[in-house]
């Protein structure tokens, strides 16, 4: 499992995607949380700016990564 640090209270999901070099772009990373192929703690989560805390999970592609 990945991991990714954040410095703020929170990160939001796209921006997760991209930090976590699982998409090249926000434009990517839009794209495949609307087409529902991004799980967040487990469920299909289709919003963008859905934000992720220490402790969360999110996958994509095969690839799962923790919040911290």
């Amino acid at each position: 499992m990945l991991q990714i640090q954040i410095k703020d209270e929170y990160i939001k999901l796209g921006q997760a995607l991209k930090l976590a070099g699982l998409v090249d772009s926000g434009l990517t990373a839009k794209e495949m949380i609307q087409d529902g192929q991004v799980l967040v703690n487990g469920e299909v989560d289709t919003r963008r700016g859905r934000k992720l805390y220490p402790g969360d999970t999110f996958s994509f592609n095969g690839n799962e990564v923790q919040v911290g």
